[in-house]
């Protein structure tokens, strides 16, 4: 269930925290009071749309909070489905929470940063969040097939079959698309590719090869500035001239071995002549490599036309040379699949007819599977009507068979109502109205929550377009509802507010230049005189108190 929401800097509210019960919570409040901003930062929670134009002040950080208990089955629901890593879920609370700083959201649950996805996915094993005037989506025809799937799990599971062979089938049909070439278009590609082929190929390219050829360039190309380096440098440490190192040094040798006539236990005369023999190492291999430095203006020509064929093929095909080979072993690939095109467009074809009729097979199947939930799913609806002053109800199920099979299937769902002793059923979104359509929202929203078990439910002004006896029947199923699960009531009924297990007041306050939303948990008497409110608005007698008291002891 949902234990506490905390808000910071959202809309009207600056700072909110608030706990709620187990049962039925009901939420009222004046119209603009920010009923709806607790309910959309409930959404926000969830992995709703978060971002600074929701912030109250935008220089300031955005956050949102709830918290979570969980009954040993709802976590197990949660590590089955694989969303979450078992060391988050090693209590029986659950903390998400989303805070929005510096145009960044950062998703956290158990303070661990977590994908948005994986958010969204764990979240809705947990609550339902119904939003303020959600039943017009019953307008839409297409969401009758997403809540006829969404009530049998054997459905759904038929349902990604067949989107899995409805993806194969148009990947299949794209392949084919791509094959089907008139001939001069193919000679055409074939021509191309042939050239790109033997372009690559000739140039007999050995990895690594641009590389050396780059060093041998450098030092082709510099062959004189080489040159004068090195023989001034022999002449610095040779010992061909009076001022080489050289002749210096092996002067110092000489001299220093003098020391031995008075003393023998000094190691400086061995070190100097290590010097000594180190630069005439160094002398030997300048010399050496003096010798090997020759400009040759053939080898350098050549090496430049190597380079240049290199780098236009890596220019071409790829940064690299390994890359520019892989490139031509894809080209030959390209090649020959349009050299074989008519066997590979037999073959695809085949497979094509096969696939086609596996998804036949699995719309088929998923048709069947959908008649035999449209049933129980008509019969659950219409008793939640009937519970809710439908006295003449008939509600069901038509499917029609399309011409064409999608990713759905191959079915039409549409939802049938008649409300009156009579009168032929037709589709919902052409005779329900508004509170018609509050009551059918309910009644599904009733159904599916037992189908998936869902620990907490959220509605945001279910009851819209209702009065009467029909508000106290919605009471009545609300709270038998809050009786097997938590529910989050936002109302402005007195016969559904008089219901709850727990009750809050939701209002604005001003202070200062500012306005600030602020919600209030109610006592008994507090209670007595919010449905009074909503009774009587602004004028409350002691008879509107005392009807206030008597609603509130019925409704208990």
């Amino acid at each position: 269930m949902l234990v506490s929401l905390r808000i910071k800097n959202i809309a009207l509210i600056d700072q909110l925290e608030v706990s709620f019960e187990d049962g039925l919570n009901v939420l009222t409040g004046e119209t603009g009071a920010g009923k709806s901003v607790v309910i959309g930062a409930i959404g926000i929670a969830l992995g709703g749309r978060f971002d600074r134009t929701l912030l109250r002040e935008e220089s300031e950080d955005g956050l949102v909070e709830v918290l979570f208990t969980m009954e040993p089955s709802v976590r197990k629901r949660i590590l089955e489905a694989g969303v979450l890593p078992g060391d988050l879920l090693e209590t029986d609370e659950l903390l998400i929470t989303r805070k929005l700083t510096k145009n960044r959201v950062v998703n956290r649950i158990n303070g661990e940063t977590v994908p948005l996805g994986c958010l969204k996915s764990t979240a809705e094993l947990l609550i339902n969040l119904h939003a303020q005037h959600e039943q017009t989506t019953l307008l839409k025809p297409a969401r009758h097939m997403e809540i006829l799937d969404a009530s049998d799990e054997a459905v759904m599971k038929q349902k990604q079959t067949v989107r899995g062979y409805y993806r194969e089938v148009q990947e299949l049909e794209q392949r084919l698309q791509s094959l089907d070439l008139d001939p001069g278009e193919r000679a055409k590609q074939m021509d191309f590719l042939e050239f790109q082929i033997r372009e690559i190929r000739d140039a007999k390219l050995i990895q690594g090869e641009d590389e050396d050829l780059e060093i041998l360039f450098r030092k082709l190309s510099h062959a004189e500035e080489l040159t004068a380096i090195c023989q001034e440098v022999s002449q610095l440490t040779g010992d061909d001239t009076p001022a080489g190192c050289g002749t210096l040094i092996s002067r110092a040798v000489k001299r220093i071995r003098d020391m031995s006539r008075y003393e023998e236990t000094t190691e400086l005369p061995g070190q100097l002549a290590e010097v000594e023999s180190l630069l005439s190492d160094f002398n030997q291999s300048l010399s050496d490599y003096l010798r090997e430095i020759t400009f040759d203006p053939e080898e350098l020509r050549r090496v430049t036309e190597r380079l240049d064929l290199l780098n236009g093929l890596k220019a071409k095909y790829g940064r690299t040379l390994d890359e520019v080979l892989a490139a031509a072993d894809r080209l030959e690939e390209e090649l020959a699949v349009l050299q074989q095109a008519e066997e590979e467009k037999d073959r695809l074809q085949t497979e094509l007819e096969e696939k086609k009729a596996s998804l036949a097979s699995a719309a088929d199947r998923l048709t069947g599977l959908r008649k035999k939930a449209a049933k129980p799913l008509a019969e659950q609806v219409t008793a939640a009507l009937e519970g809710m002053n439908f006295s003449h109800v008939e509600f069901y199920v038509a499917l029609d068979r399309l011409q064409e099979i999608s990713g759905d299937g191959q079915d039409e769902v549409v939802f049938m109502l008649s409300t009156n002793l009579g009168e032929e059923a037709k589709p919902l979104h052409r005779v329900a109205s508004g509170g018609e359509l509050s009551r059918v929202m309910l009644a599904l929203k009733a159904t599916l929550s037992d189908a998936a078990d869902t620990p907490t439910l959220v509605f945001d002004e279910i009851d819209v377009g209702i009065s009467g006896v029909t508000a106290q029947r919605i009471g009545q199923l609300l709270k038998k509802l809050a009786s097997t699960r938590q529910l989050l009531v936002i109302t402005h009924l007195p016969q559904i507010a008089a219901m709850g297990d727990a009750a809050y007041r939701i209002d604005k306050e001003v202070s200062g230049e500012k306005t600030y939303t602020m919600i209030e948990p109610l006592d008994a008497e507090g209670r007595v005189e919010e449905l009074a409110r909503l009774l009587g608005g602004d004028r409350i007698t002691e008879s509107i108190l005392q009807s206030a008291r008597e609603l509130l002891e019925n409704s208990q």
